[in-house]
């Protein structure tokens, strides 16, 4: 890793579909995996091309039981092309001898280039040099350019470029036992002119996919016409374009590919309008330079700089690389949400899970109008989350923890145990707390924008529904005077049920508990935002009347929490019956403990017996809630806490969790991010390295974990800074790590477009957007500042030689003038 270089020397069989997945190419709407071109799914390659939104649905029988899976479906692979001399075998790495191979993927520029040299059987040396992209300026292109170079030799040299329909899912070795081949091809050809073209449609969904290559060939870098030689199989076109060679001389092949869906709005019929593409796509060179301009107005947006430059600085970028590839402008207008393995594998079947409370922080301050279609992507599938509720006979909305096109519940009713080999039933559908971060987004989108509009039209009804539906989900409890909520899972994953009980699901989630209480209050704050006739109108449109809007007061002040152990918040109803785990004596047997589900099933256990937690679950207060909005839940429900209620509560649970998720310690990290720097900054670091090292052991090359990746950038721009963006102006307080010496970002707060911010130990420096005439409202450590946009300000910074705040996890410090600690 170099600069902005992400660079692999020498092939590795065993980490190529690692780097396929690091190496994607993607704008929002397609992404293609990092497979050699001249390659087909193997043990070693898995070619991939996905578009946000193409989902189908297979079944199959399991275990006597019929199991249906929606998946995001692996589209034809439109880099196929390789090379052959003289009549001989097409390239093989694995049959010739290979040297100088290099693979960079310039992060800049968005573009993946692969060099590399062959020596045959016969002594023929042939280098080989490729460069790919997938255009971030036009969202239905794709390109790919191949130059080959004749060392030492003469002959005929065969460059065969197809597009391959024969493709299949199957990247996951989990699903391999299920259905996997989603598409139904319809035609492919090759036209007069040479353009290949392909179209298909899926077997369930009947979404129509239409692909066409147009192809230019080149020699020592004049433009030369080669008569094109169709290649027709079942399943895959191709041409054979064929020059002859000798020594010195340079093959230049540009592809040029469009891929169209029955989904893009503003075309006709997909395969003409992928033809259509590449006739008016230029050449490759034309096609690279609006793509690099493209990344470059996106990169003045989005860059965040780490000081001292190295290699955790490239690997942040890598993540806000793939962020943007999975998620983009081109995503606004394709009523699709954030898959949590972005488009870059089948891991998880594409699904939408609740990854967007780490993703949607970088896009309310940067590209808000992206937020704003991935929530929309909630509102439209509000029919189905209410529907989910009647049918489980409550009111409001209930969205599922597994979404894909239709907002049905897609979570998987049983999973496999690799380490077993045994079917298990899935519980995760009980995660109800996907609907309390539905809101949660919904309002901070609004805080970080000042959207009422958005408020008004759409994201009221979200939240509102929400509340109604776990103020109708809370029983009451005349005995305590307290509500509880039962039968649920929390985030941790590891508890689904109690080992004492039958039923699955655990009580008193603290996490759904505490959020579902801020929800409701933000549920009533909301509607005192919206003017009183669509007040008025919302309340119809939900079927609200001021009894309910009562009780929702009164929930949101009688949720049950629990407790034990002197005043740790406890995970849910009855955590402190549970067992201490031996976690010393498993890391000696195992090593790696991070997945202790599977090896306590295989051992005939179960972690619904143990102290342990996948990962965080009461932590994700702490970063979700700043410590002031977390006391202020606390007070609402009558609960009192004093100075040590959070950190007392963050080192119990530290201790005792396994990190079976990469999302975890991006939640460790922040919530050690005021109490603890140089351990905080050692889980940032982990959490960088997540995917990069493929920590997980094979997981990353089924694809990236875009929440976690998501989750180090927010660490910087939020947890670190101590941003935060409330009562109409921007709050920051910063502690850096000792090992960040300074960082550099922009931000577009509300009207304001362009807030630069500069961070270093010593002094914050913000400049304003001089575009505004408007004075930009600052709070820095407690401090209130007004910024004339057409000049910057200076704020020195006074380092804490001792933590200011308990640990609170959360932007935002608790000091005496803000929130008396411990008042109930």
């Amino acid at each position: 890793m170099t600069g902005w270089l992400l660079r692999y020397e020498g092939l590795d069989p065993e980490g190529e579909r690692l780097r396929e997945s690091l190496c994607a190419l993607g704008n929002g709407r397609f992404a293609t995996r990092a497979a050699a071109p001249e390659s087909r799914a193997d043990g070693v390659h898995y070619p991939g091309t996905y578009a946000a939104g193409v989902h189908n649905r297979l079944v199959d029988r399991v275990d006597g039981r019929e199991i249906a899976n929606e998946s995001m479906v692996n589209l034809p692979d439109w880099q196929s092309l390789t090379v052959r001399v003289d009549g001989g075998d097409w390239l093989d790495l694995a049959a010739v001898t290979v040297t100088d191979h290099v693979q960079e993927l310039d992060l800049r520029r968005g573009v993946l280039t692969r060099r590399f040299r062959v020596e045959d059987d016969q002594g023929r040396r042939t280098r080989i040099a490729q460069r790919r992209l997938v255009s971030m300026a036009d969202p239905c292109l794709a390109a790919l350019d191949c130059t080959v170079l004749a060392e030492n030799w003469s002959g005929e040299l065969t460059v065969r470029s197809g597009l391959d329909g024969r493709v299949t899912n199957d990247g996951v070795a989990r699903y391999r036992g299920l259905a996997g081949r989603h598409l139904v091809l319809e035609e492919c050809g090759v036209g007069a002119d040479g353009v290949l073209a392909l179209t298909a449609r899926t077997s369930q969904s009947r979404i129509r996919v239409g692909l066409a290559a147009r192809h230019r060939v080149l020699v020592d870098g004049a433009p030369r016409e080669v008569p094109p030689v169709p290649v027709d199989e079942p399943g895959w076109v191709a041409v054979d374009l064929t020059v002859a060679m000798a020594p010195g001389r340079r093959l230049t092949v540009e592809k040029m590919a469009g891929l169209c869906t029955s989904r893009d709005p503003g075309i006709g019929e997909p395969g003409e309008a992928a033809v259509d593409e590449v006739a008016r796509a230029g050449g490759f060179a034309t096609a690279l330079a609006r793509h690099e301009l493209a990344w470059g107005h996106l990169w003045h947006r989005c860059d965040v700089r780490m000081e001292p430059a190295g290699r955790a600085s490239l690997t942040l970028r890598l993540h806000v690389f793939h962020l943007l590839q999975s998620v983009s402008h081109h995503s606004i207008d394709l009523d699709v949400g954030i898959p949590a393995r972005g488009l870059h594998g089948e891991a998880y079947r594409g699904h939408v899970f609740w990854d967007e409370v780490f993703v949607l922080p970088f896009f309310d301050l940067r590209l808000p109008e992206v937020s704003r279609a991935m929530l929309l992507y909630r509102w439209r599938r509000l029919p189905q989350a209410r529907a989910a509720a009647r049918a489980a006979g409550h009111r409001g909305a209930a969205f599922p923890w597994q979404s894909g096109a239709t907002g049905r519940e897609e979570s998987q009713t049983v999973h496999l145990n690799p380490r077993s080999g045994h079917w298990l039933p899935d519980h995760s559908h009980l995660q109800r707390h996907i609907g309390l971060a539905v809101a949660y987004n919904t309002w901070r989108y609004h805080e970080a924008t000042g959207d009422v509009d958005f408020l008004a039209q759409y994201g009221a009804e979200m939240v509102l529904e929400v509340a109604s539906y776990f103020a109708d989900l809370a029983t009451y409890d005349p005995t305590d005077d307290r509500y509880d909520i039962c039968g649920v899972m929390g985030p941790d994953e590891y508890h689904d049920a109690l080992p004492w009980r039958g039923e699955p699901g655990v009580d008193d989630n603290a996490y759904t508990n505490v959020m579902a209480a801020w929800t409701l209050t933000r549920a009533l704050q909301c509607l005192d935002v919206l003017p009183p006739e669509r007040r008025r109108e919302m309340l119809d449109l939900v079927d609200l009347r001021q009894h309910d809007l009562e009780r929702w007061d009164h929930v949101s002040r009688k949720l049950r929490l629990c407790w034990h152990g002197g005043g740790v918040l406890s995970q849910f109803r009855d955590y402190d019956r549970l067992e201490e785990f031996d976690w010393a004596g498993y890391r000696r047997r195992y090593g790696d403990i991070s997945r202790l589900d599977r090896i306590l099933e295989a051992e005939g256990d179960s972690t619904n017996r143990y102290q342990v937690s996948k990962q965080a679950d009461v932590l994700m207060l702490f970063q979700l809630l700043t410590a002031d909005e977390l006391y202020a839940v606390l007070d609402r429900l009558g609960y009192r806490h004093d100075r040590q209620t959070i950190p007392r509560t963050v080192a119990y649970y530290l201790d005792r969790t396994a990190h079976g998720s990469t999302l975890s310690k991006v939640v460790h990290s922040w919530v050690l991010a005021r109490s603890d720097r140089r351990r905080a900054w050692g889980y940032f670091l982990e959490a960088l390295e997540s995917d990069v090292a493929d920590v997980q052991g094979g997981t990353t090359a089924e694809g990236i974990h875009l929440g976690a990746m998501a989750g180090t950038i927010d660490l910087l721009q939020r947890a670190f800074t101590g941003l935060e963006t409330r009562r109409d102006a921007l709050w920051l307080d910063p502690c850096l790590p000792d090992q960040l010496t300074g960082m550099r970002f922009r931000l577009r707060y509300r009207g304001h477009r362009q807030v630069e911010v500069a961070i270093t130990h010593d002094a914050l420096v913000i400049g304003g957007d001089a575009h505004r005439a408007a004075t930009l409202p600052l709070r820095v450590r407690d401090q209130e500042h007004r910024l004339d946009p057409r000049s910057s300000l200076a704020v020195p910074l006074r380092r804490p030689s001792r933590p200011r705040t308990p640990a609170t996890g959360a932007p935002g410090p608790v000091t005496a003038g803000r929130r008396r600690p411990g008042s109930a």
